[in-house]
């Protein structure tokens, strides 16, 4: 049996245009990484999520993946997000057998992290 270890990377903030590049990029590493640096450090949650939505569809199963999950994560970080665009979106994801456990997983935050506070 081989054992994996995964090592920590601190996730470093991204300039805007760097951002902008990466997020409209074909490489879906580089679209990941960006998507994810942006959802921790962009204070404009509301970008952010738009940039998730988007990539939400996206031909990579990787990239909808870490979009979904970075919904997640700005429910958890900012503690908001416009239920009514993400909602059906993520509710949409959970027909995807690709999508399906990533979407319950960010349902899950939101409702740990938005509702919880209310």
């Amino acid at each position: 049996m081989t054992s994996r270890r995964l090592k920590y990377q601190q996730v470093k903030p991204l300039e805007r245009q760097e951002a902008v590049d990466a997020l409209s990029s074909d490489d879906s590493d580089l679209v990941r990484d960006a998507l994810v640096r942006v959802a921790y450090h962009d204070r404009d949650w509301r970008r952010v999520q738009d940039q998730c939505l988007r990539l939400s569809h996206h031909q990579s199963r990787a990239v909808r993946a870490v979009s979904v999950t970075c919904l997640g994560h700005l429910a958890r970080i900012h503690g908001a997000l416009d239920e009514d665009k993400v909602l059906p979106v993520l509710r949409a994801l959970l027909e995807d057998p690709e999508t399906r456990g990533y979407a319950q997983d960010a349902l899950d935050d939101i409702d740990i992290f938005l509702h919880r506070k209310r």
